[in-house]
């Protein structure tokens, strides 16, 4: 219940245009106090009939009382409310931690629970504020992004960007390659996405009901192999492939919530440890793969990838967020593949 009240009181809250975040405050025992009815199904409804006007704080019966804070923050991110799931590490860490240092209050998802808590106080540690929180959530289980997805709610008060960043792979041939890992890959990168999309879609359209005109964004971090296949990497280009699908499927059904839905499909990106770590990276699974002709170091799969980006370098995490920022500010796109890959993949 939690999950549609506070978004929809951060609706009704809004001023023109920009919802507040919430914040759960001490009793001052002046503020409207307002009561859902259980069974209630119509809850919004409710708190319009009940909450007077321009109500800055109220307190709810059983749930305690609740602030708007408007409080500015500067940036381009500035107010909104985000969630980044795989932000242990990598992209995902750094995507939140950009968002943060731009403004936004943002919650890191990840299924490493410790790491994504060291994660978030680092951010805070580098913004400079209580910015962040670490939430622990498996991606491809639905009770999980539920349970993770209330914790946002409960500790913001509602959501406005989700960037669907979680994501594994396993490299091999499709005549050896194990069912388990197709399985995997597929679970997180394709399941996940669409769970991921189906825990925070309903946080947002009942803040959209609240504050007509208001607009969310869900932004997938895909890959360039959404947009080319992969030789010997089909389970994750088919995953990916089949994230593009999603994305323009969910852009069509979603925008009447006020909801637009992209991806970004990013180039190699050879810091992070889906390239790097010793054991499982990229780097590694490529060399033992045969998967580069010669290749006998990582120094030789990273040159010979290098070698296929008309800029001669991989991507890295501020080539992405220039995208992530266009697709929040373009009001009049939704349901794209936006390539950011050095001019390795070259749309017709």
């Amino acid at each position: 219940m939690l999950s549609q009240i506070l978004p929809a009181l951060r609706g009704i809250m809004a001023e023109n245009g920009t919802l507040p975040r919430l914040v759960k405050t001490d009793l001052a025992g002046d503020e409207p106090i307002i009561a859902i009815p259980d069974g209630c199904n119509d809850i919004l409804t409710a708190l319009r009939q009940q909450m007077p006007a321009r109500a800055r704080r109220v307190t709810i019966t059983g749930l305690g009382a609740y602030a708007a804070d408007t409080a500015p923050t500067a940036g381009r991110a500035a107010g909104k409310i985000a969630a980044v799931t795989g932000a242990a590490q990598g992209f995902g860490f750094e995507i939140a931690e950009d968002l943060a240092r731009q403004g936004a209050w943002v919650a890191l998802a990840d299924i490493n629970a410790e790491g994504v808590r060291s994660a978030a106080a680092k951010v805070n540690a580098a913004c400079g504020r209580e910015a962040a929180i670490g939430v622990a959530v498996n991606v491809a289980d639905a009770a999980s992004l539920k349970q993770a997805f209330a914790q946002v709610v409960e500790t913001f008060g509602g959501l406005d960007l989700l960037v669907a960043n979680a994501g594994v792979l396993r490299a091999g041939s499709v005549k050896t390659i194990s069912e388990k890992d197709i399985d995997f890959v597929t679970a997180v990168n394709y399941k996940g996405y669409f769970l991921s999309v189906q825990a925070a879609a309903p946080i947002m359209a009942i803040q959209r009901r609240a504050a007509p005109g208001a607009l969310f964004d869900i932004i997938q971090i895909n890959s360039k192999s959404g947009l080319t296949g992969s030789n010997k990497n089909g389970a994750y280009a088919g995953s990916k492939f089949g994230g593009i699908g999603l994305t323009q499927s969910f852009a069509m059904e979603l925008i009447e919530d006020g909801i637009k839905v992209n991806s970004i499909c990013p180039g190699n990106f050879y810091d992070g440890p889906l390239w790097s770590d010793p054991e499982k990276g990229l780097f590694r699974q490529y060399l033992d793969s045969g998967k580069v002709p010669g290749a006998k170091t990582f120094d030789d799969v990273k040159r010979f990838y290098e070698s296929k980006v008309p800029m001669r370098r991989g991507c890295a995490t501020q080539d992405v967020m220039k995208a992530v920022y266009y697709l929040m500010e373009q009001q009049y796109e939704t349901g794209q593949a936006v390539p950011v890959t050095g001019g390795q993949v070259m749309l017709a």
